[in-house]
């Protein structure tokens, strides 16, 4: 592999306010060209009807779950026969402990360490590009990440970069990793963001001031480590918007257009997992049922959204964060309620199982139940603490059409149960004022 010097450094051009064609057939099989969903499913009277006789592809890393998982870094690590590693992390996990905990663990089986620590709460660009050079000149071989999705994301682009020897955001959009990344062992410490065992990164574009999705097979990491004692040193806001980050996941991945049986059980399970258990981690922190329950309703939440993608609040979420440097999990609170109550009648059937699953009784009337689970989702909301409002976070409205237009390109748009238009969006964003 060339040095770092010979990493490019050109980003590509942005993107025009158009999805490209790509993005709308991603569950395409590349070696066959069979269509993996049909992604107007949702067109036919607000229902989502899975057949048995679609072919369908499901990705997952290995992984394993329970306490003490974190322990086992160092022994997992050497069986892939790495000889340097670098430990991608952030600061707030180093304030915690978690991360000198995994080096320990890996010196203990005699693997030299780098540590990077670089990374802010939504990664950017640069960030990634440093990290790819200290990963080459420091002649590391295997990438292990201790954090949220935030160190995860970065650990995912420098891993890319570093095999690929491109920009990061040249990856951008669906299928432009060439060539996978090193090995990547991830050690989750929050119950949301899912990326241990995602194929996504979203890694922010400091120039558009926009969130980048980039979405691969490749990004898939080798091996997850769910410990959920990682979670008890999580501060009661982080708790609360990655969890909230989590049923967002859950829900979204249920109403895709590119669900499957086989996403739906994860997703619904994941929500009721939510509803039972996010409140009582915030309230008794140190209670490992609660934490587990929460770290297993993330883990599910991960499998289902990795495999049907997402919908209209991340890419209205992707936009406010990125131009505005927001926290993720808050941005899909806020803008959960609107988008569900604009989705609702293109998935009926869909959002009367949440409904469900959030502890509503069965309605005959779907206004009654659409009507009921909006209120349900913002007294939730309220009652984990999240009661901030666009208009508490210094955006303009004058910013909506801006706004707007990045969502409109962001690939998690596709496969959501309707295509809105760009006024409609302005319109969501402007009801979580």
């Amino acid at each position: 592999m060339q040095g770092p010097d010979k990493i490019r450094h050109g980003a590509r051009s942005p993107k025009s306010a158009t999805i490209e064609p790509s993005l709308i057939f991603f569950l395409t099989d590349p070696a066959t060209g069979y269509m993996l969903a049909d992604n107007n499913r949702h067109a036919k009277a607000g229902k989502q009807e899975h057949t048995m006789d679609e072919l369908r592809k499901f990705v997952a890393p290995e992984f394993i779950f329970g306490p003490g998982a974190l322990a086992s870094t160092g022994s997992y690590a050497k069986q892939f026969a790495a000889e340097k590693v670098m430990l991608v992390t952030d600061e707030g996990v180093l304030s915690a402990g978690w991360a000198q905990k995994v080096a320990a663990s890996l010196e203990k089986e005699g693997l030299a360490t780098e540590i990077y620590s670089n990374v802010s709460p939504n990664p950017r660009d640069h960030e990634v590009m440093e990290g790819a050079e200290t990963f080459l000149k420091t002649g590391c071989d295997l990438m292990v990440a201790v954090g949220g999705g935030s160190p995860i994301d970065c650990a995912k682009g420098i891993g890319i970069v570093s095999s690929n020897e491109q920009h990061i955001l040249e990856f951008e959009g669906v299928d432009r990793v060439p060539v996978p990344g090193p090995p990547l062992i991830c050690v989750p410490t929050t119950a949301g963001s899912s990326a241990d065992i995602s194929q996504f990164s979203i890694i922010c574009d400091s120039r558009r001031r926009v969130k980048v999705a980039i979405i691969s097979k490749s990004l898939v990491p080798d091996l997850s480590l769910i410990d959920p004692g990682t979670t008890t040193t999580l501060p009661p806001k982080l708790t609360a918007e990655t969890g909230m980050d989590a049923l967002v996941h859950a829900i979204e991945a249920y109403v895709s257009n590119a669900s499957s049986p086989i996403t739906d059980i994860n997703g619904i399970k994941a929500v009721s997992l939510i509803r039972n258990h996010l409140e009582p981690a915030l309230n008794h922190p140190l209670e490992m049922d609660h934490r587990s329950a929460m770290m297993l309703a993330s883990l599910l939440a991960g499998l289902a959204f990795s495999n049907a993608s997402l919908g209209l609040v991340h890419a209205m979420a992707h936009s406010l964060g990125g131009r505005y440097d927001l926290s993720h999990g808050e941005s899909n609170a806020i803008l959960l309620e609107p988008v569900v109550d604009f989705n609702f009648d293109h998935a009926r059937g869909k959002y009367s199982d949440l409904a469900l699953a959030m502890g509503l009784e069965p309605f005959q009337d779907p206004k009654e139940t659409r009507q009921r689970l909006v209120e349900t989702l913002a007294g939730f909301r309220e009652r984990v603490g999240i009661t901030t409002r666009l208009s508490h976070l210094g955006i303009s409205k004058e910013e909506l059409p801006a706004l707007a237009d990045f969502a409109m390109t962001d690939p998690c748009i596709v496969t959501n149960p309707v295509m809105p238009t760009k006024k409609e969006i302005e319109e969501l964003y402007a009801k979580a004022f």
